[in-house]
């Protein structure tokens, strides 16, 4: 896809925010089940093709709202969550086409609203690595789609 177009899913949708010479350039971002469920499992697949080695160090900057109300401001270190989360990309990550699965256990809490995540993802020596925007719908039900 081109940057800054909006790709749309049933229940979210994101903007690649990234410039052609980030590190990670994103392909495509799946999300099983669709729509999300609170208090379920969420699977998101990522595939992107990074452009040259990720090292030790790298780190990303997450906000998520609720509204204009910020509900999370966090930085992540990229390797090593990665490590902590046994997943399947470790840096350093070398460059070409990788597919990242990872599975997240959605709270049962989660508001009916609509969030906006923002991931802004940095090298250790701050250079742009990605950039993206997503906005996250837990308005829609399936099956109870009657406003109940």
């Amino acid at each position: 896809g081109q940057k800054g177009d909006v790709h749309t899913a049933e229940s979210w949708s994101y903007i690649d925010c990234g410039l052609p010479e980030d590190l990670i350039q994103l392909q495509s971002i799946k999300v099983s089940p669709d729509p999300p469920q609170p208090g379920e499992q969420l699977t998101v697949t990522v595939n992107a093709v990074v452009l040259e080695t990720i090292e030790e160090g790298a780190y990303a900057d997450v906000v998520v709202k609720l509204g204009l109300i910020k509900l999370l401001s966090k930085t992540f270190d990229v390797c090593e969550e990665a490590r902590n989360a046994n997943a399947t990309v470790q840096c350093p990550v070398e460059k070409g086409p990788y597919t990242v699965v990872q599975t997240v256990d959605l709270p049962k809490e989660i508001p009916k609203a609509k969030f906006v995540v923002s991931v802004r993802a940095y090298t250790a020596e701050d250079d742009d690595m990605a950039c993206v925007d997503l906005q996250v719908d837990f308005t829609k039900r399936p099956f109870f789609g009657f406003g109940w």
